[in-house]
C-alpha cells in the first residue's frame, strides 16, 4: 500500500492534467488532495489495482517477449514493427488529451532523448567517454538563435527555422570534427579529461566579451522565434503540444538513424573499437576515422536538441550549458543501458520525467534540491545491481555476462592452483 500511495503522490500532476483533458475531474476529486490528500480507501484501491496490473502485466510481457523471440526473422521484424507503430500512435494521441503541464513535460523529456541518443552513439556504441557533450548542445542552440532571431547582436538573417537547421547541422558537425580530431588518439582518463575541458571551453567562449558581439556574452540572445516545419509552427513557450510533436518527429528520425548505424558496417566497427581498440586496429579497422565519425554523428544528433531547445525556450544563455548537463545526459545513458536505443529512451523518461533535468522540473518538483543526490544514488545502485542498465541491448548484456563468467573462471583457476601448490609444498609426516 505504501508503494501505491507513493506512486499516486508522484504521479498526481500528470494524472490530474490528463484527467482534466479527458473530462474526468470527478476521478481526481475522489483520488487526490481536493479533500487533503490520498485517503485510505483510494490507497486500498490503488494497491489492489497496482497488484493486479503488476501480476497480469508481468506475465503478459514475458509471454509477449517469448513469443516474439520464438518467431522467425521476417515475422519477428513485423512484430517489432507493429509494436513501434502502436507506441508511435500512442505518443501522437496522448498530447491531444493532455494539458499544458503534461505536454511541457513530454517536450522536455524529448529534448533529453535527443541528447541521450547522440551521446549513446559516442559512449554506448563507440566506447568514447565524452564528458563535454554539452558543447554540441550549446553550439546547436546558439547557431539556431543567431540565424533565426532578429535580436542577434551582430548578424540577424532571420532565416526560417528549417533552413537554419540545415546550417546548424553543418556547423555542429564541423565543431565535432574540430573537437574530435585532437582527442581521438587519446584513451581512458586522458580522453575524458580533454573532452571535459572542451565542453567548458565552448561555454566560456559564448560567455566571453571577446565574442559578445556575436553571441551576446552574459546577456545571451533573447526573443528567439519558435520552430516551424511543415505547418507545425509554435511561438516559443506558448504551445508545448506543437513543440512536443516537433520533438517527437526528430526523435523518430534520430532513433531510425541510430538503429541503422548500429546494424551497419560502421556500427560493427564502433563495437570492435569499444571492445578492444588495439585488436580492432590489428584487424584493419581505421580506428581514427571510425572514432571521428562517432564524434560527428553524436554532434549532429545533439544539434537537433539544441535547435529545438532555443526555439522552445525563446532565449539562450551561457549558464544553460554547464558541465552538469553533460553529467546528467551520461547518467541517463548509463541508467537506461549503454548501446540500447530503447534503454536510453526509458532512462530519459524515468530520470528526466520524474526527477527533471538540470533546470527543468519533473514530476517530483518538490524534491528538486535533492535531485543530484538521487541521481548519484540511482547510478551507484545501477552499477552494483544491474551494470548493463535498465533495458540493455542484447549484445551489451551478453558481453557483460561473458566477462563476469570469464573472471569467475579465472578466479576459480587461481584458487585451485593455490590449493594444489599448497598441498604439494606441505611436508609429509
Amino acid at each position: 500500500m505504501a508503494f501505491a500511495v507513493a506512486g499516486a503522490a508522484v504521479m498526481e500532476p500528470l494524472v490530474v492534467d490528463l484527467a482534466e483533458g479527458m473530462r474526468l475531474e470527478a476521478l481526481t476529486d475522489r483520488l487526490y488532495a481536493r479533500r487533503g490528500g490520498v485517503d485510505w480507501t483510494s490507497a486500498l484501491g490503488l494497491a489492489a489495482a497496482s497488484g493486479v496490473l503488476a501480476v497480469l502485466g508481468q506475465g503478459r510481457i514475458r509471454q509477449a517477449r517469448s513469443r516474439i523471440a520464438s518467431l522467425e526473422g521476417a515475422k519477428r521484424n513485423r512484430a517489432n514493427f507493429g509494436l513501434i507503430v502502436l507506441t508511435g500512435a500512442a505518443l501522437v494521441i496522448l498530447p491531444l488529451f493532455a494539458g499544458k503541464l503534461t505536454n511541457e513535460l513530454l517536450a522536455n523529456v524529448g529534448v533529453f532523448v535527443l541528447l541521450a541518443l547522440g551521446l549513446n552513439v559516442v559512449v554506448g556504441l563507440a566506447g568514447i567517454l565524452d564528458l563535454g557533450y554539452v558543447a554540441f548542445f550549446a553550439v546547436g542552440s546558439y547557431s539556431a538563435a543567431v540565424l533565426t532571431a532578429a535580436t542577434s547582436p551582430r548578424i540577424n538573417p532571420e532565416l526560417p527555422w528549417l533552413v537554419a537547421l540545415i546550417a546548424v547541422v553543418i556547423i555542429t558537425g564541423l565543431v565535432g570534427l574540430f573537437i574530435g580530431a585532437p582527442v581521438i588518439r587519446m584513451r581512458g582518463d586522458y580522453l575524458a579529461i580533454v573532452t571535459l575541458g572542451f565542453g567548458e571551453i565552448i561555454r566560456l567562449l559564448f560567455l566571453s566579451d571577446w565574442l559578445s558581439g556575436w553571441f551576446g556574452g552574459s546577456q545571451g540572445i533573447t526573443k528567439i522565434p519558435g520552430a516551424g516545419i511543415f505547418g507545425l509552427t509554435s511561438v516559443a513557450g506558448t504551445d508545448p503540444r506543437r513543440v512536443f510533436y516537433l520533438v517527437l518527429a526528430f526523435c523518430a528520425v534520430s532513433v531510425y538513424v541510430s538503429w541503422r548505424l548500429e546494424r551497419s558496417r560502421l556500427g560493427r566497427a564502433w563495437t570492435a573499437v569499444r571492445e578492444d581498440e588495439t585488436v580492432a586496429e590489428a584487424m584493419g579497422i581505421n580506428t581514427v576515422n571510425v572514432k571521428l565519425l562517432a564524434f560527428v554523428v553524436g554532434a549532429i544528433l545533439g544539434s537537433f536538441s539544441g535547435a529545438i531547445f532555443s526555439a522552445k525556450v525563446g532565449s539562450v544563455f551561457p549558464n544553460s550549458f554547464l558541465i552538469l548537463v553533460s553529467i546528467v545526459i551520461l547518467v541517463v545513458v548509463i541508467f537506461g543501458g549503454m548501446g540500447s536505443i530503447v534503454g536510453v529512451i526509458a532512462g530519459s523518461a524515468v530520470l528526466i520525467g520524474v526527477l527533471g533535468g538540470p533546470k527543468q522540473p519533473g514530476l517530483l518538483a518538490e524534491f528538486s534540491e535533492f535531485k543530484l543526490l538521487i541521481y548519484g544514488a540511482l547510478l551507484i545502485w545501477m552499477m552494483l545491481a544491474r551494470p548493463e542498465g535498465l533495458i540493455p541491448s542484447v549484445r551489451r548484456s551478453r558481453e557483460l555476462h561473458q566477462e563476469e563468467m570469464a573472471q569467475d573462471a579465472w578466479l576459480r583457476g587461481q584458487v585451485e592452483d593455490d590449493d594444489g601448490s599448497g598441498a604439494q609444498a606441505a611436508p609429509t609426516p
